[in-house]
């Protein structure tokens, strides 16, 4: 990979990443390294967070067998706590260590959104704003800094995308088109001076987008204001997953539905219509007298194996067999997340790509 100096690029119309030739790649897309913020917030895992780390470097001894692994770390002394508990775990992959402090180990949401060129090979970071999901849990003033900052440790280019805007709210296909939801995206706790028509040319400038597909309302309990990777993914380009709930009683039934019916009338840029495999919701999952955002579609997607939620829930493994049969040749390996869950997210939030070139 070239290595270009790190810079902030204010850009123009002619000067946007998309038109100089950059995308956003689909998950899927061959990864040189999968990106983490390690926990540590107590508050966010006020009985869990021994388990959750313990998760954690589970996670890492399974992603280094197919890739690189990044993990930000507040400090040296943070990086020793974490080098014992990979240890422990039987980690030998390759994992690379950067000294980036956090409030929290969203980093899907606080960190960089990378893109690549693929004609001239090059890779380049968007960053955007990051507001703690609307100013939710204060303070998040150094997860608003970890994307430069993941940019800078990679001597890649930084564009400023101008808006709020975390990567959780969004999922591309790699050929043009993006899904998100009206209750994020438009929600007035992010960018109330921002229309839909302004969104989406942020979304086309900085990623490379052609067609954004909105979604309606997210999950109950979900904090993020109805963030789409708990919701529906795309699999291949003209392939998507979505959580569909069969007990009518559940406050989640109608908010699916109508997910449901909008992916079944969207048309891709080319009219084809989306191919969709309906994913189970696991049981209502309470935890502290409040209900979780549990659910299978929160999975990450890495080089040679996919981590899918687990919840010690009936549906755990019917779920596992139909995103296996989405990626024939990725064994989707379920990681069981109900500490981690406690958080209000899961593998795909804890997780980032960053894209081969």
């Amino acid at each position: 990979m070239p290595n270009l100096p790190a810079a902030s690029w204010t850009t123009t119309t002619e000067q946007t990443p998309a038109a100089q030739g950059f995308r956003m790649p689909p998950e899927w897309a061959p990864h040189q390294a999968t990106w983490l913020s390690w926990p540590h917030n107590q508050e966010t895992w006020p009985d869990e967070l021994e388990q959750v780390e313990r998760t954690m470097a589970e996670v890492v001894r399974l992603l280094s067998t197919s890739e690189a692994v990044y993990i930000n770390v507040n400090d040296a002394a943070h990086e020793q706590h974490v080098r014992r508990l990979l240890d422990r775990a039987g980690v030998n992959g390759p994992v690379r260590f950067f000294h980036i402090p956090t409030d929290d180990a969203w980093i899907r949401d606080h960190g960089a959104i990378f893109i690549t060129h693929p004609r001239q090979r090059l890779l380049a970071a968007t960053v955007w704003g990051f507001n703690s999901w609307g100013e939710k849990y204060p303070p998040w003033d150094r997860d608003a800094q970890v994307a430069r900052r993941m940019a800078a440790a990679l001597g890649v280019p930084a564009f400023n995308g101008g808006m709020i805007l975390e990567g959780g709210a969004i999922d591309t296909n790699g050929a043009g088109t993006l899904l998100t939801t009206e209750q994020c995206l438009l929600n007035p706790n992010r960018n109330p001076h921002l229309s839909r028509e302004a969104i989406e040319q942020r979304l086309r400038d900085f990623l490379g987008i052609h067609q954004v597909l909105w979604l309606g309302r997210g999950l109950e309990g979900d904090d993020t204001d109805g963030h789409i990777d708990d919701l529906t993914r795309f699999v291949a380009e003209d392939v998507v997953v979505t959580v569909v709930e069969q007990d009518p009683q559940d406050p989640n039934y109608e908010v699916l539905q109508e997910n449901l019916e909008r992916l079944q009338a969207f048309r891709l840029l080319d009219g084809r219509p989306l191919q969709i495999v309906a994913l189970p919701m696991p049981a209502p999952l309470m935890i502290a007298g409040e209900r979780v955002p549990a659910t299978y579609a929160n999975f990450y997607i890495a080089n040679r194996l996919v981590l899918m939620p687990a919840y010690g829930d009936a549906q755990d493994e019917t779920a596992r067999q139909l995103l296996q049969r989405c990626f024939p040749d990725r064994p989707v390996v379920p990681v069981d997340c109900r500490a981690i869950i406690r958080g209000l997210g899961a593998l795909h939030c804890l997780t980032q790509q960053v894209p081969a070139v």
